[in-house]
């Protein structure tokens, strides 16, 4: 019993000793890296993490950057990229005391990280343990992950909030909930920067190779100037920087004489994003009417997907294709008047026949766009779509 006794006991002093040793070694890396940014909020995270690296690259800086969103990506210094490993495929926020280490070998000037936590707690002890940011973002709230922040979305904003770094800046686009973030940075005294995004013009807008919004370049742009680095210079970088695989682009696609636009907006998948990101795409004139939408279910997301099917009045489109399962929890959310223009093609079907469904129910030319959660049989579409010809 006394030989069991000891054992626990050294092993416990071990694994004290390997972790105190750890933590050393974190902190020393941590200080190696002049400047942090630590990028949190609900959407395009991803997108504002990947803007804040090319600007700040376009500037001169040494800076290396990590996603989180639809691939985990490790960015180097040069610009070029590779999937962060993950054992199991399971995200863990101890993943960030790696990514610090490969970054603090580079000795680089910043390092932008996009937060991963969604627990409150777990939000505080990744600015406060892991990256202990310089320089904060809070790109918005919106109506998602309420049951680990919410239950409102006052809460979900002073959840976000305790990743501001105490005695830093924070860097927001947020509007309605601004009062909640300028309570909460006083707290901490951290100085809260509102960026305006019309400050951002049509015409800067226009250089970038894909969609993104003025209000992600407008906090890219403002993080850039905090470390000096002009307009121009922070601009011609983020027009380099290579965009998230899971950023919003429409796709031509010609299926015979079929002619199909094709926009996945599956990385939005709260119901304010997806009406925004829909309604910027029609304002550029990117998808036009006749407008289909898909909607992909999964089992584990019923309350998004009824959040889905109730923004269909709101979207008004030709047709809505239900895809996934149940899709019952989506179909019962939209209004009567538009049951006639549902098909519900459920979750066993193939790809192609998933496809071949929303080929048959179109003209000569259509634009579709996909809601919901791409897991499941969104991934199986994207994959199918991708193997018919361009337009």
């Amino acid at each position: 019993m006394l030989f069991l006794y000891w054992t626990l006991l050294v092993s416990a002093l071990a694994m004290f000793t390997a972790g105190l040793l750890e933590q050393r070694r974190h902190y020393r890396n941590l200080r190696i890296i002049p400047v942090r940014v630590l990028v949190n909020g609900i959407r395009g995270k991803s997108s504002i993490t990947r803007l804040c690296a090319g600007a700040l690259r376009g500037g001169g800086l040494v800076t290396t950057a990590k996603t989180t969103g639809t691939a985990a990506r490790f960015i180097h210094p040069d610009g070029t990229e590779e999937p962060v490993y993950r054992k199991f495929d399971i995200a863990n926020v101890v993943e960030q005391i790696g990514i610090v280490r490969r970054a603090a070998a580079y000795r680089p000037d910043a390092l932008v990280m996009e937060c991963m936590a969604v627990l409150p707690d777990l939000q505080e002890i990744n600015q406060s343990k892991l990256i202990q940011a310089t320089i904060g973002v809070l790109c918005n709230v919106r109506e998602d992950h309420l049951a680990e922040m919410g239950p409102t979305l006052d809460d979900v904003a002073r959840s976000l909030c305790r990743s501001m770094p105490v005695g830093g800046v924070c860097v927001t686009a947020e509007v309605e909930r601004l009062p909640i973030l300028r309570q909460e940075a006083a707290k901490r005294n951290c100085e809260l920067i509102a960026v305006d995004p019309e400050a951002v013009t049509d015409e800067e807008m226009r250089r970038f190779g894909w969609i993104t919004f003025k209000e992600n370049v407008a906090i890219a742009l403002t993080v850039a100037a905090l470390l000096n680095v002009d307009r121009g210079s922070a601009l011609a970088g983020m027009w380099a920087a290579p965009p998230d695989p899971g950023v919003l682009r429409v796709h031509h696609y010609q299926a015979g004489r079929q002619r199909l636009r094709f926009a996945n907006v599956f990385a939005a998948n709260d119901p304010a994003s997806t009406l925004m990101n829909i309604d910027r795409l029609r304002g550029q004139g990117a998808i036009a009417d006749p407008l289909h939408v898909v909607i992909n279910c999964r089992p584990d997301r019923t309350e998004r997907n009824g959040q889905m099917g109730a923004l269909i009045p709101k979207i008004a489109p030709e047709r809505v294709v239900l895809i996934g399962e149940p899709t019952r929890s989506a179909r019962v959310a939209i209004p009567g008047d538009w049951h006639g223009k549902v098909l519900d093609l459920g979750g066993t079907r193939t790809a192609k026949d998933v496809v071949r469904g929303i080929i048959d129910g179109i003209g000569p030319e259509a634009s579709v766009v996909a809601i919901g959660n791409i897991h499941g049989q969104g991934e199986l579409l994207i994959a199918e779509l991708a193997k018919l010809g361009a337009a």
